[in-house]
């Protein structure tokens, strides 16, 4: 039996007090509908289907993988499932249906719901968890094992306040059960609205089975509409991330001021300081120290590797590498083994050879460092002319004196040396000196006429 998923995106969300849609807020540095949609393919689902509406263009540009459905008016819930009818509806099978601002859903939870829909031969199947009772969610109403309704918060009698199992949001279906009970359902209600919950009512009174999933965690399906719930889950996610590295074996120093997205990946016995924010497809192998306050964003970084105070973005790291303080590689940098990089550096679009060194304020910007190469302090790789973007070629065994400029294109041969303060325009051939700076004019014993010029200056 296949299984589809449909995620209802389309709402603009107006408590968010934002011009974009809900669904594309962050939690953990990840949008909403991107947790949602990567649950839902690591679950294997057979089709997800995204509900959009409110500036959908924000929402299709973030996913891929998907079939988006257009909901010109947000009309309710039901109607948002009604338009999913043309690629959906003749399909045998079972749908779950899911609302696009409950990030912190598991594909074990939704695997759970699917399996107890199907064990059971039910036709519907709501998600329900044991709630405080001030929660304005809908009661559901049970007859043995049927839910026979759910009645929201405000037309609650005295005593259906009182029940604790409440409706949080999510559904399975008969996908054709689910499409037939569409047809019935109406908007006449105060909000003119087309209701989900209806479904549940018309398959009762089609005599169809109808049960509830009880879950145990309600943070992991509780709808985020305001910032104050958007930061309350970055933060409970924030922490179940923590932890589950904790329990491989990652020593992470403080769990509450360390930020590390849900895609990242640790090796065991690597230590992460405190102010850490690593996100994207971030991998970072064993044996590494990282931080304090480094930021990585989709970085490979290989075995014992230290790097502290430093931004990263897409960018490999590889073995024994150490990096740090206050420097800033970006644009795909290839770091080879045993290179040492010290402060102040940024490199872009480069390669570093193994066991070359750039130890402090320098900039490597498109090009290619051999092995074993030195980069004295102040050296500016000149890439740019205004227009265009041109390679540095520096090959193994150079040695680059301080504060020298390489005016690209150029390449420096095997074995060369560049003397301190040079400007190199033209290629150094292989074993070569290059100088390439003014000579040194001494004025024997101007240093006094000098001076007594800055007195007259004082004077007047």
């Amino acid at each position: 039996m296949k299984t589809y998923a449909v995620v209802m995106a389309a709402g603009k969300g107006t408590r968010m007090k934002s011009d974009k849609p809900k669904v594309v807020h962050e939690v953990l540095y990840k949008p909403m509908i991107c947790h949602i949609v990567d649950e839902l393919k690591g679950l294997g689902v057979d089709g997800i289907y995204v509900i959009v509406g409110h500036k959908a263009q924000e929402v299709e540009k973030l996913v891929d993988g998907v079939e988006f459905v257009l909901q010109k008016e947000q009309l309710g819930t039901g109607h948002a499932l009604m338009q999913a009818r043309s690629v959906l509806g003749d399909k045998e099978g079972t749908t779950i249906v899911l609302n696009g601002d409950a990030p912190l859903i598991t594909k074990e939870t939704l695997k759970g719901l699917i399996q107890y829909h199907n064990d059971h031969h039910l036709q519907g199947t709501v998600m329900t968890c044991d709630c405080d009772l001030d929660k304005k969610f809908g009661r559901i109403i049970k007859e043995n094992d049927q839910v026979t309704g759910i009645v929201e918060y405000k037309d609650c009698s005295p005593e259906q306040i009182q029940i604790k199992e409440m409706n949080v949001g999510e559904y399975c279906f008969d996908n054709q059960a689910l499409f037939k009970a569409l047809e019935k359902v109406t908007n006449d209600n105060a909000q003119n609205e087309y209701y989900i919950t209806d479904v549940l009512k018309i398959m009762n009174d089609d005599h169809l089975n109808v049960g509830g999933y009880k879950i145990a965690d309600l943070a992991e399906v509780g709808g985020i509409n305001d910032r104050v719930e958007l930061a309350e889950a970055t933060k409970q996610l924030q922490l179940k991330v923590n932890k589950k590295h904790l329990l491989n074996g990652v020593n992470i120093i403080d769990i509450n001021n360390t930020y590390i997205g849900v895609d990242v990946e640790i090796g065991p016995d690597t230590t992460i300081e405190p102010g850490c924010i690593i996100k994207g497809k971030t991998t970072i192998g064993s044996h590494c120290h990282i931080g304090p306050y480094c930021e990585f964003d989709n970085v490979e970084i290989k075995d014992h590797v230290e790097i502290k105070f430093s931004v990263i973005a897409d960018s490999i790291i590889e073995n024994g590498v150490d990096i740090g303080p206050y420097a800033r590689l970006r644009n795909h940098c290839h770091i080879l083994e045993n290179v040492h990089m010290g402060n102040f550096v940024e490199m872009k679009k480069a390669t570093f050879g193994k066991g070359s060194k750039a130890a402090h304020l320098s900039y490597i910007g498109d090009a290619t460092v051999g092995s074993d190469v030195n980069i004295g302090c102040g050296t500016i790789t000149s890439n740019y002319d205004g227009k265009n973007k041109f390679q540095t070629v520096i090959e193994d065994n150079v040695f680059v004196g301080c504060n020298s400029n390489l005016v690209a294109p150029v390449t420096v041969g095997k074995n060369a040396f560049i003397a301190a303060g040079s400007t190199i325009t033209d290629e150094v051939h292989e074993d070569a000196f290059a100088i390439a700076r003014s000579r040194q004019v001494n004025k024997e014993g101007y240093s006094k006429v000098l001076e007594e010029k800055r007195n007259q200056i004082n004077k007047k």
